[in-house]
C-alpha cells in the first residue's frame, strides 16, 4: 500500500511539472487522428469515383447526357460523385420528389381530407324532400370502400327515398381538369386522368373481358365499378385455344356531359386468363355522383332525381362524413406507383391551404419558393407541372440533390418521405430491381420516365447504414434500359 501511494504522488508531480504540455499533447493527438480520418475519407472518395468512372466507361453511354450527383457531405462541397451537376434537364417525375416537401410542409403528416354528404331538406317517412349534396375534399384516395363506408353512415338516418337530386360539390379545386402545364396530348390511360375537389377510384373505370365457353362465342366483358357514368360496348370475340389475344378498348365522351362511351373490341382466346384494362373518364364530378347513386341503390336508397353539378347551400346539415386514410399514405401511392393524378390532387389541396379554389399554378409557386429558400437561384431550375408529366420541368442534379439534403434533416417529415419511396427489390417502381444484388432493401429512391428521358433519385445505404441522397438523370436517345442498367450499377458502386 505505501508502494502504491509513493507512485501515486511521484505521478501527481510529474503531472504538475508537465502540465503545460498536457494540452498540446491533447491537441495533437485530435489533429492525428482527424488528418487519418480525413486521409480514409479522400481514399474512399477516391476509390468510389475510380470505380464510378470505369462504369460509366464501360457503358458507352455519352456524359455529355448525364447528369449526376451524389454525396453525404451535408454542404454538398465534397461530392462522392459530380457530374454535369449544373446542368439543368427534364426531370420526369423525379419532380415529385419536390412536389412531397411542399405537401408535407402545408399538409404534415397525420392530415385527413373529408367527404361528405350534406342536405338542407328535410326528412318525412324516410324521404329526404330534396337535394343531396356531395361534397369533395380533395381526397385522391377516395375509393369504392370510402364511398361504402360514407352510404353506410348515410343509410343510419334511415331515408330510404331522396326525392331530389345528388348535387356534386367540387368548388375546392378550380375546374381545370387537365392543367396546361402536362403534356400538350390527352390520352385516355389512367396515367392522364383528369382532377377534381370530388374524384373517385383514381378518375378511372377497369374494364376486364373474359373469354366466353367456347371459340365463337362472345367474350364476357365488365366495367368496374358498375354505375350509368358508364356506357359499355363490347364487341369481344372467343378465338380458339392458344392463339394471341388481340384487345382494343377505347373511351370517348358521350355528348351532353352524359357520361362516358368505352367500347372494346377484339379476340381473346378460350384459354387465355382475364385481361384488364384501366381507362380515364372525362368528368370527376358526375362521375362520382353516378357512382354515389349506383352505391345507395345497392343499399336500398332510391334516388328520384338527376346527377349535377353545384354548390352546397348555407345552412345545410352533415348527414354523414367519410375521411381519408393519412397524408403520408396517400404520399406513399404517389411516389411508390408514381402516380401523376395524386401528384396533382395533393398539389391543388395543398394551394387551397393559402386559398380556395387551389390550382396548379398557385402550387407551383409554393415549389418555386421552397426551391429558393434551399438557396437554389431561380436560373437553375423551371418548374410547371407537380407531377412530371411535362418537357417543360427543368432541374439540375444538384438543385434535386439540395431538397434530397433538405428533407433527410427534417426530423418532423423525414420519415414519412423515407417511406413513400419505393424500396430496392422490395415495391413500387423499384421492384424488379436490385433484387438480386447488394442493392435489395439499400436504395429508396423515385425514378422518372419519359421517352428519351431517365432518371433515379433518393438515398443510398452508406458504409455506416446512414442514408446517402442521390441523383441521377439522363436527356438523350440511347436505349432507355441500357441507362436505367447504369444507374443500378452506379448505386451499386456506392453501396458496396
Amino acid at each position: 500500500m505505501q508502494c502504491f501511494n509513493s507512485e501515486m504522488k511521484n505521478f501527481s508531480k510529474l503531472v504538475k511539472k508537465h502540465s503545460l504540455l498536457i494540452p498540446f499533447l491533447v491537441f495533437f493527438i485530435l489533429f492525428v487522428l482527424t488528418l487519418s480520418l480525413k486521409a480514409s475519407t479522400d481514399k474512399q472518395i477516391s476509390d468510389w469515383q475510380s470505380r464510378i468512372n470505369k462504369i460509366l466507361y464501360s457503358s458507352k453511354i455519352s456524359k455529355a447526357h448525364l447528369g449526376i450527383f451524389i454525396s453525404d457531405d451535408s454542404s454538398g462541397e465534397k461530392p462522392i460523385f459530380s457530374l454535369n451537376a449544373s446542368a439543368k434537364i427534364i426531370p420526369a417525375s423525379v419532380t415529385k420528389l419536390v412536389t412531397s416537401a411542399v405537401v408535407l410542409e402545408e399538409l404534415p403528416p397525420g392530415t385527413k381530407f373529408k367527404t361528405g354528404l350534406w342536405s338542407k331538406a328535410k326528412v318525412e317517412k324516410s324521404h329526404l324532400k330534396g337535394d343531396l349534396y356531395l361534397k369533395g375534399g380533395g381526397d385522391p384516395s377516395f375509393v369504392s370502400e370510402n364511398m361504402w363506408f360514407l352510404v353506410n353512415s348515410f343509410l343510419r338516418t334511415r331515408v330510404n327515398t331522396i326525392e331530389g337530386d345528388i348535387i356534386v360539390d367540387d368548388s375546392l379545386f378550380d375546374q381545370s381538369r387537365f392543367d396546361s402545364s402536362r403534356q400538350e396530348e390527352r390520352v385516355d390511360r389512367a396515367y392522364d386522368a383528369p382532377t377534381g375537389a370530388m374524384s373517385f377510384n383514381w378518375n378511372s373505370v377497369n374494364i376486364f373481358i373474359r373469354p366466353g365457353t367456347s371459340s365463337g362465342e362472345a367474350a364476357v366483358v365488365f366495367a368496374d365499378p358498375e354505375n350509368d357514368y358508364i356506357q359499355l360496348k363490347a364487341q369481344v370475340k372467343t378465338s380458339s385455344a392458344g392463339s394471341s389475344n388481340s384487345i382494343l378498348v377505347e373511351r370517348e365522351a358521350r355528348p351532353g356531359n352524359e357520361g362516358d362511351l368505352v367500347i372494346v373490341k377484339g379476340k381473346i382466346a378460350a384459354d387465355s386468363k382475364e385481361v384488364t384494362v384501366y381507362k380515364n373518364i372525362t368528368h370527376p364530378d358526375l362521375w362520382s355522383g353516378f357512382n354515389l347513386r349506383s352505391f345507395l341503390k345497392q343499399r336500398g336508397i332510391e334516388v328520384l332525381g338527376k346527377i349535377r353539378s353545384g354548390i352546397i347551400p348555407a345552412g345545410a346539415n352533415l348527414l354523414a362524413e367519410s375521411e381519408s386514410k393519412p397524408v403520408e399514405l396517400i404520399l406513399a401511392d404517389m411516389n411508390k406507383f408514381s402516380n401523376n393524378f395524386v401528384a396533382e390532387m395533393l398539389a391543388k389541396s395543398a394551394a387551397a391551404k393559402i386559398s380556395v379554389p387551389g390550382n396548379i399554378s398557385r402550387a407551383m409557386e409554393m415549389s418555386r419558393d421552397y426551391m429558393k429558400k434551399l438557396g437554389i437561384k431561380e436560373s437553375d431550375f423551371e418548374l410547371q407541372n407537380p407531377s412530371g408529366l411535362t418537357r417543360d420541368n427543368r432541374l439540375t442534379a444538384f438543385g434535386l440533390w439540395k431538397v434530397l439534403s433538405d428533407l433527410e434533416k427534417r426530423f418532423q417529415i423525414q420519415p414519412e418521405l423515407m417511406t413513400s419511396l419505393p424500396i430496392g427489390g422490395v415495391d413500387g417502381t423499384l421492384k424488379k430491381r436490385f433484387k438480386e444484388s447488394a442493392g435489395l432493401r439499400q436504395v429508396r429512391a423515385k425514378t422518372g420516365s419519359l421517352t428519351g428521358v431517365v432518371s433515379m433519385a433518393g438515398y443510398l445505404s452508406g458504409p455506416e447504414g446512414h442514408p446517402i441522397p442521390f441523383v441521377m438523370m439522363y436527356n438523350g436517345s440511347d436505349d432507355e434500359s441500357a441507362v436505367r442498367v447504369l444507374f443500378d450499377k452506379l448505386c451499386l458502386a456506392v453501396i458496396e
